[in-house]
């Protein structure tokens, strides 16, 4: 069965940092493109950063443009976002998910209709 698990959570003071990892199986991981969503208390869920199957190309939210990067390992199925420059608004839940061949290439790549599998979500809580 499909498994998308998140680890690398944790809490820390603004301006910091945190490098999330996310480990799949189950599927053929190298095939689909990958991406990273949050979502905070009260707020719609929402895509962060996206990678295309062979990692050559990526999408970010303005929100969180040249702070996060998005990166992936098709050896070990594994994906990660790695995280500088914390603010207090990034706290949130964060997933990692499978988009859908159609999702990823559309632009709603940032809308949960696109993905096809979710992981459980890992916690990142920014002090200020």
């Amino acid at each position: 069965q499909v498994q998308l698990v998140e680890s690398g959570g944790g809490s820390v003071q603004a301006g910091g940092s945190l490098r999330l990892s996310c480990a799949a199986s189950g599927y053929t991981y190298s095939t689909y493109c990958m991406a990273w969503f949050r979502q905070a208390p009260g707020k719609e869920r929402e895509g962060v950063a996206l990678i295309a199957p062979g990692g050559g190309s990526t999408n970010y939210a303005d929100s969180v443009k040249g702070r996060f990067t998005i990166s992936r390992d098709n050896t070990k199925n594994a994906l990660y976002l790695q995280m500088y420059g914390l603010k207090p608004e990034d706290t949130a839940v964060y997933y990692c998910a499978a988009e859908t061949r159609s999702g990823c290439y559309s632009t709603s790549w940032h809308l949960p209709g696109a993905v096809a599998y979710w992981g459980q979500g890992t916690q990142v809580t920014v002090s200020s």
